[in-house]
């Protein structure tokens, strides 16, 4: 069985060893962490350390996702290496709550240390599985393969740099075979968006292929407001939800 959490965190950065030794955890696996409530603490000791700022300039954990995204205006460090699964779900647990509040997106600001130690549980990855039973992990890990596509191709150096990190990443073999077959396999918005069973997770997936394009690509653009409207997200919501991305891609505070 794919250890989703632990692939999860390879995507965002997090399970390298680089990110475990930041955490006092040398070559730990992201799942021997200690579930939800171990996520959130390790995040919070490593962003304490600069918050979403200190993060983005951390971009030494480089996970897959930083190769998926590289090539894309503004994007390319690994603005998640040093909070993983946690921070993604406080980024969405801040911008409902902005939303829900009735707040300016213009005027958010990032999630803190805090704000990641105290996440709402139903916004972490692993709280709850996605439509079918699937590991909510790896549907997230669809969303970016499918969003980075959304350009029309991930191109053969892309594929080359993404295979050699694969395969130095420890990842066993049906892991592996997860991978190689999702970015082979045409990533529809309708898939992705099938597999949100609540508007936490429709969020979290918006998010998660948010980060991984670029907005001002129109073909990109265009993938995002559809993949928006079939997760029956509000127009409002997802304004928070960009606001919210693109400061965790920038590295503001």
């Amino acid at each position: 069985m794919i250890d989703a959490q632990a692939l999860l965190n390879r995507f965002l950065g997090a399970g390298s060893g680089s990110t475990n030794q930041a955490m006092g955890q040398p070559n730990a696996a992201p799942s021997a962490l200690g579930g939800a409530g171990g996520i959130a603490d390790k995040a919070r000791q490593v962003l304490g350390q600069g918050g979403v700022g200190g993060l983005a300039g951390a971009a030494a954990a480089g996970g897959l996702l930083s190769l998926l995204v590289g090539k894309k205006k503004g994007r390319g460090g690994s603005f998640l290496s040093h909070g993983g699964a946690a921070l993604l779900g406080a980024l969405a647990d801040r911008a409902v709550q902005n939303w829900q509040a009735g707040r300016q997106p213009a005027g958010a600001v990032p999630p803190t240390q805090n704000d990641v130690a105290s996440v709402d549980p139903r916004f972490l990855p692993g709280a709850a599985p996605a439509a079918g039973g699937e590991p909510f992990e790896l549907s997230l890990i669809r969303a970016m393969i499918g969003a980075a596509r959304a350009d029309g191709h991930i191109d053969a150096e892309e594929h080359r740099r993404i295979f050699a990190q694969v395969e130095q990443a420890g990842l066993d073999a049906e892991a592996k075979a997860f991978v190689f077959d999702t970015l082979n396999a045409p990533v529809g918005v309708s898939e992705v968006a099938a597999a949100a069973t609540t508007q936490e997770q429709a969020s979290e997936l918006y998010l998660v292929s948010r980060l991984a394009v670029d907005p001002d690509d129109p073909s990109e653009r265009a993938y995002l407001e559809a993949l928006a409207h079939r997760l029956k997200l509000p127009g409002d919501l997802v304004a928070h939800l960009d606001r919210q991305a693109d400061m965790a891609a920038s590295g503001q505070r």
